[in-house]
């Protein structure tokens, strides 16, 4: 086989295997369930533990942050997304429209666009005027609306995502909670999840390819903020349990 024939064979679908941006949405629902499930639990447990003398207040406590933040991430991703989704879709409709009603002004619309993007005037218009004549819809919603394959709104997808990657960070600290001993549980807890943090920042930073130092960095110190504030608010308000 040739090069030529090789290179022929080339498709977007191989193009995009090399890129990351279309894991964005499920990746960014992922990472913060999965953050927010390790944060939450490990707080939580943190300024119970800072208050408690037994492990049975930690673990209860610990269990029933779980099940309600997991339903409240994925019901609340859910509906967030959902609301982007109807926007979007207003939008088209409102795009159908004005197609529809004037469009040569939609037409003139369209050309601005790639004029701004670095075409001459010219062929500006002649790329606007072939995207019409094939799909006037399609290239509006695309290129005036920004509205595209990898950045369109998915509630169901972002919301199993959120769940899910909630309940699997959650589960971690309760291990700790579940295995390190009462006496010093914080401390146990603190250095546990700093590891799960670094994990988490590591796997995210290479699913999406960025910068691995940076994403532990940051989510380690926003990490360690959180626990502290929960531990200090266990030790200021608590009652021995």
């Amino acid at each position: 086989m040739t090069n030529d024939s090789k290179e022929s064979k080339l498709t977007i679908e191989n193009y995009l295997d090399n890129h990351y941006i279309h894991r964005s949405n499920w990746l960014r629902a992922a990472v913060l369930g999965a953050n927010d499930g390790i944060i939450s639990i490990s707080s939580l447990a943190i300024g119970i533990a800072a208050a408690s003398a037994t492990r049975e207040p930690i673990v209860l406590a610990g269990v029933a942050g779980l099940v309600a933040g997991a339903l409240s991430m994925a019901a609340g991703e859910y509906v967030s997304v959902s609301s982007q989704t109807d926007t979007e879709k207003a939008d088209i409709e409102r795009e159908k429209v004005e197609l529809k009603e004037m469009p040569d002004e939609e037409l003139n619309i369209l050309a601005q666009i790639y004029e701004r993007r670095g075409l001459t005037k010219e062929t500006a218009m002649q790329v606007a005027t072939e995207f019409t004549e094939k799909d006037a819809l399609a290239a509006h919603v695309r290129d005036e609306l920004g509205i595209n394959e990898i950045s369109q709104a998915k509630p169901i997808q972002a919301a199993l995502a959120s769940g899910a990657s909630f309940t699997i960070g959650g589960v971690l600290p309760l291990l700790a909670v579940l295995f390190a001993p009462v006496k010093g549980m914080e401390y146990w807890l603190y250095s546990s999840t700093i590891l799960f943090l670094i994990i988490l920042g590591a796997i995210s930073a290479k699913t999406g390819g960025s910068s691995i130092s940076k994403a532990i960095l940051r989510i380690t110190i926003w990490g360690t903020i959180a626990m502290g504030l929960s531990a200090l608010v266990g030790y200021v308000f608590g009652v021995r349990v």
